[in-house]
């Protein structure tokens, strides 16, 4: 638990989707976190995990099946209208692809304006600044304000997309595999600009990623997913020294080591079969079939997230 009142505090989280006839997917399907003022909350995960689905419902682009999720203590999913419009001032998101999250008909100037504009928070000269300001804060020059995405490389239009976000001075932001579409010379780049930047205004952020050691980097905690579910949560460098969930085991022996001695003797745990449907997930722990270490109460039961030691939390049988 964190020691402080948390920024942020997600409670049984749910979001289900129709998959046709009586089918459901199951995105989310209870999951418990919380991210404090100014810390950065790490999720990884295999695709169609749901960690952009938590993202998306975290700055309420979708709208939670059920569940709890509080901002500075109120519950977000019971805002009316006009207090829904003052979240959206505090909580932005920057998107994975950085052209098709940018409108390609209007210039970066208006780009960026355009929370100015809808939350009417200036207007002529100081609106102008405000857009100049903003490009400056992530590395891009005032004539840039004329131009239209198309003239931009990726890095440049994903530095954009954080103007974009910073522009109406919000609290938090989730990052939703913000590099993942990048070139790798440029990732370290727009991940540091990330660190700079919550330095400076003091931001809180859901970092989502696949690039591990990215993760690693700029992360104060990590939590890790699988097929909905949170399978552990703990600090970053507790996670990647101790990983406890056979999961999150087999992921982080992916991650590439710069020792080439090392890296011949480590072992790489190479899981079998496919990531079961959401539609129709195993009974008991979802990873159970896939697992090199499951056991009979795998199948039997659903484990839940424990505090297995200070700060570190698994949801697995193997720990009670």
């Amino acid at each position: 638990m964190s020691g402080q009142d948390p920024l942020l505090r997600v409670k049984n989280l749910k979001k289900y989707f129709g998959a046709g006839g009586k089918n459901v997917l199951l995105a989310v399907d209870g999951v418990d976190f919380f991210i404090d003022r100014g810390e950065t909350l790490g999720l990884v995960g295999e695709s169609g995990c749901g960690k952009s689905t938590i993202g998306r419902t975290l700055v309420k682009l979708y709208e939670p099946t059920a569940g709890e999720i509080y901002f500075a203590g109120q519950d977000i999913t019971r805002f009316d209208k006009k207090q829904g419009k003052e979240y959206s001032r505090k909580a932005q998101m920057i998107f994975q692809d950085p052209y098709a999250s940018l409108d390609a008909r209007m210039t970066v100037g208006d780009i960026i304006s355009e929370g100015l504009d809808i939350h009417r928070l200036c207007t002529g000269k100081e609106r102008q600044e405000a857009i100049y300001t903003n490009l400056e804060k992530v590395g891009l020059q005032r004539d840039h304000a004329n131009r239209f995405p198309h003239e931009f490389s990726g890095g440049q239009r994903q530095r954009i997309g954080i103007a974009r976000a910073l522009a109406i001075d919000p609290e938090f932001i989730v990052c939703d595999e913000p590099i993942s579409a990048l070139d790798v010379s440029i990732q370290a780049q727009i991940v540091n600009l990330l660190i700079k930047l919550q330095q400076e205004l003091g931001l809180t952020y859901l970092f989502i990623a696949h690039d591990l050691s990215m993760v690693k980097h700029i992360s104060d905690r990590v939590g890790v997913m699988y097929l909905g579910k949170i399978m552990e949560l703990a600090d970053s460098q507790e996670m990647y020294k101790n990983p406890l969930h056979p999961y999150t085991e087999a992921l982080f022996s992916a991650i590439p080591v710069a020792d080439p001695d090392f890296e011949k003797q480590r072992q790489r745990i190479i899981l079998q079969g496919d990531v079961p449907s959401p539609i129709n997930p195993p009974s008991g722990c979802r990873f159970r079939s896939r697992c090199l270490k499951v056991i009979p109460a795998c199948s039997e039961e659903e484990p839940l997230l424990n505090e297995i030691a200070p700060k570190h939390f698994c949801a697995c049988h193997l720990y009670k």
